[in-house]
């Protein structure tokens, strides 16, 4: 028969247990569940270091009193599950020692309240900087620092982060000058000079996103269309840095060297530009930021050109397969790997053969090329610029000389005046008199207006020929009897990069379709125009006087009359500027006042958003003001709907654009 032995404790002993004797404590004060992750957090602590700190235990006794032999864990219960799920893990042993320290004289759920409510967090400050010599004392990497505390490497590189800014804003934030929000702001940079240098310009009291901005305002954001065109990898492998921003969504970050992303552009647009050129063969090219205006550039577009019949005859082929196959495999949702292949093949194969357009050669030989940066970062290639000193001259038109003109000419003769020339020594062939000219031209102009008054569809289409010759052919080019002068203002000048907005590549877009489709010389327009169809000649009508209008409020131009008509015009095509045109710091915000700034946010969202930002400086007001606005479709008065016209005026307009239809 065994003996049992019975192990008397004396309080503060220390003793090894076996993990799979260690029970929770009934008397424990904590009900709630530990975290998962805080779990792990230790589970990987221990397992690195051991367990820095005993748990306190008391031993279990039955019913009678009797000691079971397990022990109850008062104080370390966290401890205990961490080991446990070690052992689950097969890192330890079940019955893994665990040195224990036995409490016998206070009361367990006293001293286990005591322990969760006594204890006290140290500084975060202190936890950065712990980080931080972690990593520069012991050399160990953010994957390593997480694996021994439990925690991502990218909560280690936070941590980090923050323990790399400033000696003296540290101490700001120890002081409680500085909130941890504002310490992150402050680290999107490690430059201590730098974030010195902002703190002493903005002083304690700035909210998070100026100092961000702050920090980053001399730095190019990776959104920023130069970054986009160049790309972070062709920056960095030039010597580039990007700056990121580690505890918020920095929108790729921000290219630090300035000079160096510009010059990349530079490069990369200017080798665009001599590829093209290469390539194609034009007379020259250039590379530009943005198009160049106020060169006198005249415009010519490429146009229709006459297939071979081989290759005619190979594109009706492909668009005849690819048909078939589209009847074949309409109904099936899934396309075997074959004929998804086939219709790649049959699309890359027409699509080599281009739309069908092309310069003649002689543009070529004589024009250039633009290649600019557009707004998203994609570089835009602008064909068909001819120089002034490139426009070819008119050619001279024989019957364009002045009837009558011949030797001493024919100022001051009247028909059988004291100058008229003797009609017996005539010639029957001579010229008319330059009055006899006038007399019965005028009267053939005359009967021309009267007889195209009575012709509205031949009068339609006599207006869209002088518009259309103003829009899209060069001002040596553009013969018409109708004296319509189209005008388009620049708008440019007024509001730089306007047109890469969205009316800005809209109107250019239609502008290249038509003239795509209208003839190369200006007498083959006329037939041209004539022969278009209703809806076809409407359109063209839309496009050409959209270009002559003029809204622009200037101060020195005031056309209170033209600005009325742009109202009532903007009511009849029933425009709406939101999707045109939001509010943001640089369209509107950051160049209105105070008072302007906050009317928008009244209007948009209360009373109580605009007195919040109220005491805001400008900077900080106009910033929160375009957040708040974001999506509300809010409008400054000079871009919103005039009040509407009487209802038979509107109606009238309506019924003579059916007509014309």
């Amino acid at each position: 028969m065994t003996q049992q032995v019975h192990i008397v404790h004396q309080d503060g002993d220390v003793i090894d247990v076996p993990l799979n004797k260690l029970k929770k404590s009934p008397r424990n004060a904590r009900r709630t569940p530990h975290a998962e992750a805080d779990i792990e957090a230790l589970a990987a602590s221990i397992a690195t270091k051991g367990v820095l700190q005993a748990p306190v235990v008391e031993p279990e006794t039955d019913e009678a009193g009797a000691a079971t032999g397990f022990y109850l864990v008062t104080i370390g219960e966290g401890r205990r599950l961490a080991l446990a799920l070690l052992a689950k893990r097969k890192a330890i042993k079940k019955v893994e020692p665990v040195r224990c320290v036995v409490d016998l004289n206070n009361d367990p759920h006293e001293i286990s309240l005591d322990e969760n409510v006594t204890r006290f967090r140290m500084h975060p400050a202190d936890e950065f900087e712990a980080f931080r010599e972690q990593a520069e004392r012991r050399g160990l990497g953010a994957e390593e620092i997480g694996a021994r505390f439990g925690v991502s490497a990218q909560v280690v590189r936070h941590r980090l982060r923050l323990g790399a800014v400033s000696p003296v804003l540290m101490a700001r934030y120890r002081a409680g000058d500085l909130t941890l929000d504002q310490m992150m702001a402050y680290a999107v940079s490690e430059d201590h000079a730098r974030q010195e240098q902002v703190f002493d310009q903005l002083g304690p009291d700035r909210p998070p996103y100026l100092i961000r901005r702050t920090m980053t305002e001399a730095k190019v954001t990776a959104t920023d269309r130069r970054a986009v065109f160049v790309g972070a990898e062709a920056y960095g492998e030039a010597g580039g840095t990007i700056l990121r921003d580690l505890f918020t969504e920095d929108g790729g970050g921000w290219f630090e060297d300035a000079g160096l992303l510009d010059r990349l552009v530079a490069e990369k647009l200017a080798g665009i530009a001599q590829t093209v050129r290469d390539e194609e063969g034009w007379k020259w090219a250039e590379a530009h930021i943005d198009f160049p205006r106020a060169l006198g550039l005249a415009r010519v577009y490429p146009h229709p050109v006459e297939r071979p019949d081989e290759d005619a005859a190979r594109m009706s082929a492909l668009s005849e397969e690819y048909d078939a196959l589209v009847s074949e495999w309409d109904a099936v949702e899934q396309l075997p790997p074959e004929i998804e292949a086939r219709f790649a093949e049959i699309d890359a194969a027409l699509e080599a053969f281009g739309d069908g357009n092309a310069f003649e050669p002689v543009e070529i030989a004589r024009g250039g090329v633009f290649v600019i940066l557009g707004q998203d970062g994609v570089a835009r290639v602008e064909r068909g610029l001819i120089r002034p000193e490139d426009i070819p001259e008119p050619e001279a038109d024989p019957e364009a000389e002045p009837d009558g003109e011949g030797e001493g000419g024919t100022e001051g003769r009247e028909e059988g005046g004291a100058d008229a020339v003797d009609e017996a020594e005539e010639d029957s062939g001579a010229p008319l008199s330059e009055r006899l000219v006038l007399d019965l031209t005028a009267h053939r102009t005359l009967a021309l207006r009267d007889a195209l008054g009575a012709s509205p569809t031949v009068a339609l289409s006599a207006v869209v020929h002088s518009l259309a010759l103003f829009a899209f052919y060069p001002p040596y080019d553009r013969a018409s009897c109708l004296e319509i002068k189209g005008v388009s203002t620049y708008l440019d000048g007024h509001a730089p990069g306007i047109d890469e907005s969205r009316a800005g590549r809209s109107i250019a877009e239609r502008h290249e379709r038509w003239a795509v489709r209208l003839p190369k010389e200006t007498p083959d327009l006329w037939p041209f125009v004539l022969g278009l169809a209703a809806t076809d000649l409407l359109d063209l009508l839309a496009h050409c006087a959209s270009l002559t209008v003029n809204a622009v409020r200037t101060p020195v131009d005031r056309k209170p009359g033209a600005w009325a008509h742009a109202d009532r015009l903007a009511e009849a095509v029933g425009l709406d500027m939101t999707g045109y045109w939001s509010a943001t710091v640089a369209s509107y915000l950051g160049r209105v006042t105070k008072a302007r700034i906050g009317e928008a946010v009244r209007e948009a969202m209360s009373d109580e958003a605009a007195e919040r930002i109220g005491g805001m400086k400008k900077p900080d007001m106009a910033s929160e003001a375009e957040a708040l606005l974001a999506g509300k479709g809010w409008l400054p008065s000079l871009l919103r709907g005039p009040v509407p016209v009487e209802p038979e005026v509107q109606s009238g307009a309506s019924e003579l654009t059916e007509e014309a239809a």
